[in-house]
């Protein structure tokens, strides 16, 4: 980690926020509440470039040779985690976020807002609200469309993770033949998807994707759960996302509420909201809840294992209020 300088806030009786340089951003904000950190930048974004426990490891991927850097032309991968719109499009859906944002502190966390986006006239802002004690963070996504015109899309709340861990996710609730005759999810494919690679583990109730820093080859798989979630796993630690998801109405990418990739420099776990349609100064609002824990290893890829290990830890992703 970065050393970190900076002037402290109060935000409520355990939570503080920092404004400090970090990693060569000058204007970046640190939210602690003394077991756990989060690094929002305020000289790009909005981004949330780190997450973990004081003092631990980021479990969020950076990108060392473009860290302290802004106002480049075109997208930067970066790292951490951001908001982006769905479906995806090479254009619109990459548009820079590359100048300084509106930061806001609140009595949980921060806002931080961009400016709109010349390329899209979308607005997007990213709140952190952590928990006063413990892990639980409420991450709440909004894109404002600011354009002239009505638009159509999905929030799409992403977060690169840092290399050598593996993504868990759940399927919906598993059942018998023939007493459950209806389908329950999809599970949807790229042309690039390969189900032989060896990065995939397929359970029963679980999917899971494992990052190998040896292998280039981009992998990526999505599905559906009205409680979608993921865990990622690295070096005995866990960080859990979960959001929840409407069967009810319509998601892009062949009905996705989750979403997951990789290649040989990270691994991303995503959530889409479903497909709203926005007149001009209207908001969508995406919500994550999020989790980090400790002393956590995947031993075993079984069933068993996972419902013993991993699903205690997603059932207490429940956000801050």
């Amino acid at each position: 980690m970065a050393a970190l300088a900076g002037l402290s806030f109060v935000s409520s009786a355990a939570v503080t926020v920092q404004k400090q340089n970090y990693q060569g951003w000058p204007n970046s904000y640190r939210i602690s509440n003394g077991e756990v950190e989060l690094v929002v930048t305020g000289d790009v974004g909005p981004r949330v470039i780190r997450y973990g426990f004081v003092g631990g490891q980021n479990l969020f991927k950076e990108y060392k040779e473009q860290l302290g850097k802004s106002g480049e032309a075109a997208f930067q991968a970066r790292g951490g985690h951001r908001v982006w719109k769905a479906p995806e499009d090479p254009v619109a859906t990459w548009a820079p976020d590359n100048v300084p944002v509106e930061v806001k502190q609140t009595a949980q966390g921060v806002i931080a807002r961009e400016p709109k986006e010349p390329l899209t006239g979308l607005q997007k802002e990213i709140e952190i609200r952590l928990a006063a004690s413990g892990s639980g963070v409420t991450v709440i996504h909004r894109i404002t469309n600011g354009s002239l015109f009505p638009l159509e899309f999905s929030a799409w709340a992403l977060t690169q993770m840092a290399q050598g861990g593996t993504a868990v996710t759940g399927f919906p609730p598993r059942g018998k033949h023939p007493v459950n005759l209806e389908a329950t999810n999809p599970l949807v494919m790229w042309a690039y998807t390969d189900l032989s690679d060896k990065r995939w583990t397929f359970t029963k109730k679980y999917l899971m994707l494992r990052q190998d820093p040896a292998n280039a080859e981009p992998q990526k798989l999505g599905t559906f759960n009205a409680d979608t979630w993921a865990a990622y796993v690295l070096n005995g630690e866990a960080f859990v996302k979960r959001v929840r998801a409407d069967a009810s109405k319509t998601y892009p990418d062949f009905g996705c509420s989750f979403e997951t990739f990789t290649n040989d420099e990270f691994l991303e776990v995503e959530t889409v909201g479903p497909l709203t349609k926005l007149q001009p100064g209207q908001t969508v609002e995406h919500v994550e809840n999020w989790s980090l824990h400790k002393n956590v290893r995947l031993d075993a890829k079984t069933d068993a294992a996972l419902d013993q290990l991993i699903l205690p830890l997603v059932q207490a992703t429940n956000g801050v209020r």
